[in-house]
């Protein structure tokens, strides 16, 4: 039988003689000595010397004892060679002893633990036992990092602020010597953290303290955020460069509190130069910066919106008093009425700002919902204060319908009318009388429509559109009504004329346009049950008649204070067309009968009040054009007055338009939306209560100042009233426990 030959006993000291000459060799290699590198003979005879030692039966088991001798190698290696090495470097060169005694004590463990690869991952495995490459590293730690972590932690802060001072350093050392700091706990950060970036933070934390206290004092207050701003871009850099990852919000947070934070009121109110001087003097990126710095610290952002809010109002106010002084200048001094409303120069005025704030929130706010909500209550502020008697709903009103009007006084193209009617509408947002607005703007819609012949519909229909947009359907339903009436009402016409044609009998040889409209959609108008001549008659009973064989169940009032008409007037010069409303025209056609008239019968041939006929007297005997002759020759018309056809009247036009003084509406217009809104308050109650059955007072005025909001802001005494009126008709009753709870009465 064959037998395999015998493996010798490797003795301890023998084999350990060979590992030491292996690990003296491995340092020359290291030490870049002039010195032939591992060959694969010399690797194998070192690989099976420490597997024969380790495989060996006991007694000549020397597992423990390699691994003992292994850490007691490196020890020796590094309190022999390595600690006097660097106990004789200082500063920086120190740092970069450190640094190339760390990666060769790396490369060493490297290389031992090829040679003891066997005893690692056999023995150290079973024995649950540090690996080699850990107790190597642990004896760098014990004996170099932990007795220099702290002069080398100082060293780096040094070099970072000699950088932040603007001295150039060697940044691929410093993340060398920071990464020794990581990997010496095997990417566990707790040395990092404990040993380092702790006392970094506490430095940067003082550094920027002194920085922040000089620069407030010598520099203004875009000076020091564009100081503070390339900073923390600085931090942020030097994170990218050497320093680790999660030290980035740390070292951002430390910065920023010194920087900004503890400094944030000096620097909003800085003298001559804070929040409010950047505002004024339009410093856009210079607010930008501001917006950037304060919106990284908790709650920054709220006094920056103050301030930013405040300044709008000043501005808003400012453009009020601009227009209340340019009102007054333009009263008559005789009347003390306003000339002409600067309704247009204000809301211009109001739009132009709106649009560079909002500029400011968009591009330098970087439209943040905190600067929006405090534009918006900047504009609330003033865009609900009234200009010399005229409430804002009257002028957006007015500014409306001067737009609409081809174009306002600027002739407008298309495109510039709707985008001015888009920047309207969204001011309309701002204001708590929406309500008033639609009635103000309703009355000058009909107005339109009935009157001006070059209204565009489309332009009407685009800006009912984007308040249908905003506000909801209910805000604009009449208008839109409104419009199909005037659209129905070509339809009618075209009908009527047809109808006119195919019943000869019934032409009233006059030119008849009629316009029909439906009650709930227009406003109210004041109207006389006035006598017309009998040409007028005769048009409105054959329209009368055209109308019940079209609409049998439908009632026609008619409305003569709206229409108008054509008038031949022969006069010895030449004939004159006048284009005059129903009432003036009916009350010169009765001097086709009658050379000369009292006031007396005038008034009672037509059947009109005093006012309205001396408003018609005045506008054809003591106007402009002066169609009839009085007397007495005054302007006051009176009762004792007698009026002559003025046979004598000329003019270089042949066809004048006569105009009738218009009739302030406006208290009727406000009256009528207060009306509304008991109305609206009511069915508001009705529904709250309906819906809840039992309801605290606080809490049903509450609801409701909530769901009439959108339209307007009801006052809270009206709603107490139209509770009690509930009340009285037996809509709601009050707990008999509580007076301050009500029930609803199915």
């Amino acid at each position: 039988m064959n037998m395999s030959p015998r493996i010798p006993v490797v003795d301890l000291e023998d084999g350990w003689r060979d590992v030491l000459a292996g690990v003296a060799k491995l340092k020359c290699i290291l030490d870049g000595s002039n010195v032939v590198h591992f060959v694969p003979d010399e690797y194998m005879h070192l690989y099976t010397t420490v597997y024969n030692m380790c495989t060996q039966k006991p007694p000549n088991d020397y597992s423990q004892v390699l691994y003992d001798r292994y850490k007691q190698a490196l020890d020796d290696h590094i309190e022999s060679v390595v600690l006097p090495s660097l106990n004789e470097k200082h500063g920086v060169f120190l740092l970069r002893e450190i640094v190339q005694r760390w990666e060769k004590h790396k490369l060493m463990v490297r290389w031992l633990r090829r040679f003891f690869d066997y005893l690692d991952r056999y023995y150290v495995t079973r024995r649950s036992l540090d690996s080699l490459k850990d107790l190597g590293w642990s004896s760098f730690r014990d004996l170099v990092f932990d007795k220099l972590k702290s002069t080398v932690a100082t060293i780096m802060i040094g070099m970072i602020d000699d950088e932040r001072e603007g001295n150039l350093i060697d940044r691929p050392l410093l993340k060398n010597a920071l990464d020794i700091y990581v990997e010496i706990g095997d990417s566990q950060l707790n040395y990092y953290s404990d040993d380092f970036e702790q006392s970094f933070l506490n430095g940067t934390t003082d550094y920027y303290s002194k920085k922040a206290q000089t620069w407030i004092l010598e520099n203004s207050c875009p000076e020091y955020m564009l100081k503070a701003e390339e900073c923390l871009q600085k931090e942020k850099d030097r994170v990218a460069n050497y320093l680790h990852s999660t030290t980035e919000p740390k070292l951002f947070a430390a910065a920023l509190f010194e920087l900004i934070d503890r400094r944030a009121e000096e620097i909003l109110n800085k003298e001559n130069s804070g929040c409010k001087v950047l505002l004024c003097d339009e410093k856009t990126e210079d607010l930008a910066r501001m917006f950037r710095l304060f919106s990284r610290i908790t709650d920054g952002l709220l006094p920056v919106s103050k301030i930013f809010k405040e300044h709008v109002i000043a501005e808003g106010m400012s453009l009020l008093k601009h227009a209340t002084d340019a009102a007054n200048s333009r009263k008559d001094e005789k009347k003390g009425v306003v000339v002409g409303l600067p309704e247009q120069d204000f809301v211009r005025s109001v739009i132009e700002l709106h649009d560079k704030y909002m500029a400011y929130v968009t591009n330098c706010f970087q439209s943040n919902s905190v600067f929006h909500k405090a534009l918006k209550e900047a504009f609330e502020v003033f865009c609900n204060k009234d200009v010399v008697g005229c409430s804002s709903a009257e002028l957006f009103a007015a500014y409306c319908d001067s737009i609409l009007k081809r174009g306002g006084s600027e002739k407008l193209s298309d495109e510039a009318i709707d985008e001015s009617l888009e920047k309207v509408v969204k001011l309309l947002t701002y204001l708590s009388d929406k309500d008033l607005f639609v009635e103000f703007h309703r009355k000058k819609l009909g107005r339109r429509l009935l009157f001006d012949k070059n209204t565009n519909d489309e332009h009407e229909r685009i800006l009912l559109s984007k308040l249908k947009q905003f506000f909801g359907g209910q805000f604009t339903s009449k208008m839109e009504g409104m419009l199909k009436d005037i659209t129905l009402a070509k339809e009618h016409q075209s009908s009527f004329e047809e109808y006119v044609s195919n019943n000869p009998e019934s032409n009233p040889l006059i030119d008849l346009n009629v316009t029909v409209l439906t009650t709930g959609y227009w406003p109210t108008y004041k109207n006389s049950d006035i006598n017309l001549p009998l040409e007028m008659v005769k048009c409105v009973e054959v329209f009368k008649e055209y109308y019940r064989s079209d609409k049998q169940h439908r009632k026609l009032t008619w409305i003569f204070s709206l229409g108008n008409c054509v008038v031949i007037g022969n006069f010895d010069a030449k004939p004159v067309e006048f284009v005059l409303n129903t009432y003036q025209a009916a009350l010169l056609l009765l001097f086709n009968e009658a050379d000369k008239l009292s006031y007396s019968d005038i008034v009672s041939q037509l059947k009109l009040s005093d006012d309205d006929a001396v408003r018609l007297l005045h506008s054809l005997s003591c106007a402009k054009y002066k169609i009839l002759n009085k007397e007495p020759s005054n302007r006051v018309i009176s009762p004792e007055d007698e009026f002559e056809f003025n046979s004598k009247f000329t003019d270089r036009m042949r066809r004048i338009k006569v105009p009738l003084p218009q009739i302030d509406e406006k208290k009727k217009v406000v009256d009528d939306v207060n009306k509304d809104r008991r109305f609206a308050i009511d069915a508001s109650l009705v529904r709250i209560m309906k819906s809840r059955k039992v309801l605290g007072h606080q809490q049903l005025v509450a609801e409701c100042v909530e769901q009439l909001s959108r339209m307007f802001k009801p006052d809270i005494r009206i709603i107490k009233r139209r509770i009690e009126d509930l009340i009285s008709r037996e809509y709601l009753e009050r707990d008999s426990e509580n007076a301050q709870t009500y029930k609803y009465l199915a």
